[in-house]
């Protein structure tokens, strides 16, 4: 989630993507993504379970931001909100 292009980053995990976004979108997400008005999905990944997405999780949020910024522009690089595809 992000709030721009190049703009803050939110990494999280979810089992119910669409609908996770969607609060995050209405204001009802976590006080991070609340703070800095984090409404646009820009990238995602599925796993097969809770555990393997969880340690991606932990993994991308030791990256250096470059590296996100090229995760994210190697799926959506012009930064669209690919919400509206769900």
């Amino acid at each position: 989630m992000t709030n721009k292009r190049n703009g803050t980053i939110y990494i999280g995990v979810t089992s119910n993507l669409s609908g996770r976004v969607y609060e995050h979108k209405e204001g009802r997400g976590g006080v991070f993504t609340r703070k800095y008005s984090l409404k646009m999905l820009v990238w995602y990944e599925t796993y097969p379970s809770v555990t393997d997405a969880n340690q991606r999780e932990t993994s991308l949020k030791r990256w250096p931001r470059k590296w996100k910024l090229d995760l994210i522009e190697k799926m959506n690089p012009v930064w669209e909100d690919l919400y509206l595809n769900f």
